[in-house]
């Protein structure tokens, strides 16, 4: 399948670790050239970082102003509030704030940056990576949970405005991915436990894809980046305003 995205320039934030690494790699292995930005450095990657925080308007818009033209962006961030939700209180109303910053207005603020650039151009994309958690009021972590729900419903307002430009907007979705992020969820369902209750991550992570996923399977870094990629591509020229899940089936499920 020829994507034929060679020497397009690409901007990927979350770049250095997880899905956001995946997908930056992905559209290198593609010809792309690839910017990343993220709160730290990638180790051997085959793309440059800039380091900086997305919850900071000023440091996303002195990113964007390094390319004198960029063809695809990447906002491929998230954060718990380290804390598991189940019940909602758990969590107290202090705790949301990072989150919502950094998922939701993180978001908000790289649309912004760039949204002139792609203009000028009048074509290319932008992808935000949600979750699962943001369609079905996951109760894990409700401060996550709406934060992406906030990005979805963002990214279709998004996708709306930018239309008439030429300008495709979509989310993924990816559903169970072992990441930091997937880990630290285990870790603070744990903390609630009796100690004779805790389960190692393998056997919490097993016991949860079995319950919540058809296909009964991890979802792996590599597979949201081929989704992507493949959304950048002309082969996805009349894909826009949509939220795809790459998550064994766990929406459908659920």
């Amino acid at each position: 399948m020829q994507l034929n995205l060679t020497d397009q320039h690409v901007a990927v934030f979350g770049s250095s670790a997880g899905i956001g690494r995946a997908i930056a790699q992905a559209f290198a292995a593609e010809g792309c050239r690839v910017r990343g930005f993220d709160r730290a450095p990638a180790a051997d990657a085959p793309f440059a970082t800039t380091i900086g925080d997305v919850a900071s308007l000023a440091q996303v818009e002195a990113f964007a102003a390094t390319f004198a033209t960029v063809d695809h962006v990447v906002f491929s961030v998230g954060v718990g509030s380290g804390k598991f939700g189940f019940p909602f209180w758990n969590v107290a109303p202090g705790d949301w704030a990072r989150v919502l910053e950094i998922n939701l207005i993180g978001a908000v603020n790289v649309a912004h940056a760039f949204a002139p650039k792609l203009i000028a151009r009048r074509a290319g994309s932008v992808l935000l990576l949600a979750s699962v958690a943001g369609q079905m009021g996951s109760q894990s972590d409700p401060p996550y949970s709406s934060a992406k729900a906030g990005l979805i419903n963002f990214m279709q307002c998004a996708a709306k405005d930018l239309a008439p430009h030429g300008i495709r907007v979509n989310a993924l979705s990816p559903g169970m991915v072992q990441t930091a992020l997937n880990e630290s969820v285990w870790a603070a369902a744990q903390r609630l436990l009796p100690a004779a209750e805790r389960q190692t991550y393998a056997a919490w992570a097993e016991a949860k894809i079995r319950k919540v996923s058809p296909l009964g399977r991890w979802q792996t870094p590599e597979e949201c980046a081929a989704m992507a990629v493949f959304l950048a591509s002309d082969l996805a020229r009349n894909i826009t305003g949509q939220t795809l899940n790459v998550d064994g089936g766990q929406v459908m499920h659920s």
